[in-house]
C-alpha cells in the first residue's frame, strides 16, 4: 500500500493503528507490505491485517478515532463522496532494517492505492 511517509511513520511508532481505504480489498489478505511515498519511495515495513471495519462514516470514526493517526477533518475529507469507509486494523508490525524499491526487488511499480502480491504460496499481500 502506498502511504505518505508521515503516516507510515506513525505506523512504526504504534500511534497509527488504523489505515483507511474507500475501496476494500477484493481478496483476502493477511500482511500489508507499506510502501512509503515521496520522497522515501521504498517499502519500509509489513504488518499484519488484524481485521478490515467496513461502516458508514460516522460509526468508522467513533470505533476507531483513538488510534486513528489523523484528525476527524482529514479523515472526513479523505472519504468526501463515498457513505462507507474502510478501515484496516493494523497487527503486527515489522519494520524492515533495509528497506527496498519495489521495482527491483517485487517487479511492480509503487501502486496509486495498493496491488496484490502472491508470495508463491497462494497468499496475497497488499502492496499499500
Amino acid at each position: 500500500m502506498s502511504i505518505r511517509p508521515k503516516f507510515a511513520l506513525a505506523i512504526l511508532n504504534g500511534e497509527k493503528r488504523f489505515e483507511f481505504r474507500r475501496r476494500k480489498f477484493a481478496q483476502s489478505v493477511k500482511v500489508v507490505l507499506v510502501y512509503s511515498t515521496i520522497p522515501v519511495r521504498q517499502v519500509v515495513a509489513e504488518f499484519e491485517v488484524r481485521s478490515v471495519i467496513s461502516s458508514g462514516l460516522d460509526s468508522l470514526w467513533r470505533r476507531t478515532r483513538n488510534f486513528a493517526g489523523i484528525e476527524k477533518k482529514v479523515f472526513l475529507e479523505y472519504f468526501r463522496g463515498v457513505q462507507i469507509g474502510h478501515a484496516i486494523e493494523i497487527g503486527k508490525v515489522k519494520r524492515y532494517k533495509e528497506p527496498y524499491c519495489p521495482i527491483e526487488k517485487l517487479g511492480v511499480r509503487p501502486p496509486q492505492s495498493f496491488v496484490y502480491i502472491n508470495d508463491g504460496g497462494g497468499t496475497s499481500a497488499a502492496v499499500k
